[in-house]
């Protein structure tokens, strides 16, 4: 079985779909991966080119709502939603055993995904209510797919899955339901990086000591990654609650407590996963480094409700950090292991995971050294751009074109 993106399956799973079945219409619409990943890739640096020329009064960008507010809904609800879709769209015939969504069908998410991108983008119509109500159908449309594929599939653990896009629905609904209103936005954009950053506790939780057990069991390696056991259990409830009161209460002590409950929690399970031993393939290494930016930032989290750290810096250690690197590297392996292509990185891939890390130490940076700031900002913008444009000019061809041969 292709251990490129798709989780264990549990025990009773059926047997998974054969890849690189034949049909007709172009590559790109034969699996969700393709034309999702591919749009992330693009919409992560067109989307930054737009907002630093937006800040810089070049163009305008988000209308009403402002182009910070934008750049902040846009890297959620465009970039991070792109990239869990093509995860999803994926996974799910793993899961349940039945034929991939693909064709028409996923053309018409992708249309609808993509109609409230450049709805948003444009001044003209973006912060209207047209606007707002065709951005806020994706979701609950992706959701209903996925609830379809797992109830027909009978995989009932993987509902938490359309839950989770469900919520996250809920949420886009609420950030313009608080735009038009005039309200803050805040403690939505911070609910909603949590349940991201809780898709990636759940979901990393079960790939990444899976795949490094693969690893390391290929090269027989005596120490192995710990298996699943209570310390994950708790530390994904942790990093639950800590999310909830983050996004409630940023500054309270509760927030202080869990979040650094979290942190102690998730730096011991990753201890238990082995990574110290992945380091010759980077293409599972950034997995674990992607993953340590988890407790980083709950200890952000932290240091941001003492007021140690401003609570910028928190969110982007989570949001570069914890979301933009992991969904980078789980794109770049995806798109070599689903197209039939060794699972190894190349130098320019490995450069591409090297920008989104160093840009995830730098950016938070920025509000922690306010003489610094446009300076730290424009080079962080510059290596999410960069680190994203080699995504694109190297997987783009690989996600357009047929695959090689079935994954192995």
């Amino acid at each position: 079985m292709n251990q490129s993106i798709s989780t264990p399956p549990p025990a009773a799973a059926r047997k998974p779909v054969p890849r690189g079945i034949a049909r007709s219409g172009p590559a790109v619409l034969s699996y969700g991966f393709r034309p999702f990943f591919l749009l992330a890739g693009i919409v992560a640096v067109l989307d930054m080119v737009l907002w630093i020329g937006a800040l810089s009064g070049w163009w305008e960008v988000g209308g009403p709502e402002g182009p910070i507010a934008w750049h902040a809904h846009e890297m959620l609800f465009g970039y991070a939603t792109a990239a869990l879709s093509g995860f999803v769209l994926t996974a799910v015939p793993n899961w349940t055993g039945r034929l991939p969504v693909s064709g028409l069908p996923l053309l018409g998410l992708v249309a609808l995904w993509a109609a409230g991108r450049v709805l948003l983008m444009l001044p003209v119509t973006a912060g209207s209510p047209v606007s707002a109500v065709v951005d806020c159908l994706y979701l609950p449309a992706l959701a209903f797919v996925v609830t379809r594929e797992v109830v027909v599939g009978r995989n009932w653990p993987n509902l938490r899955v359309a839950l989770a896009l469900s919520a996250l629905g809920l949420l886009n609904v609420a950030f313009h339901a608080a735009s038009f209103a005039g309200w803050d936005e805040t403690a939505l954009l911070r609910g909603t990086v949590a349940l991201f950053v809780a898709l990636v506790c759940q979901v990393g939780g079960r790939i990444i000591p899976s795949f490094t057990r693969n690893y390391l069991a290929r090269r027989g390696a005596q120490r192995l990654p710990r298996p699943l056991g209570r310390i994950d259990h708790a530390a994904l409830l942790a990093a639950v609650l800590a999310g909830l009161a983050w996004a409630i209460l940023p500054d309270g002590w509760p927030t202080v407590l869990l979040a650094v409950g979290a942190a102690i929690l998730h730096a011991w399970r990753l201890a238990g996963w082995q990574g110290q031993q992945t380091w010759r393939e980077p293409l599972l290494l950034v997995l674990h480094i992607a993953y340590s930016f988890i407790p980083l930032g709950f200890l952000c989290v932290a240091a941001a409700a003492l007021e140690v750290v401003s609570p910028a810096s928190a969110l982007h250690v989570l949001t570069v950090g914890v979301i933009g690197l992991t969904t980078l590297a789980v794109m770049t392996r995806a798109s070599r292991g689903h197209t039939g292509r060794p699972l190894t990185a190349s130098w320019s891939t490995t450069a591409a995971y090297a920008c989104i890390a160093v840009v995830a130490l730098l950016r938070p940076l920025a509000e922690m050294l306010p003489e610094a700031y446009h300076p730290i900002l424009a080079v962080s913008a510059a290596g999410w751009i960069a680190g994203f444009a080699i995504f694109v000019f190297e997987h783009a061809p690989m996600l357009m074109r047929p695959s090689r041969s079935a994954p192995k």
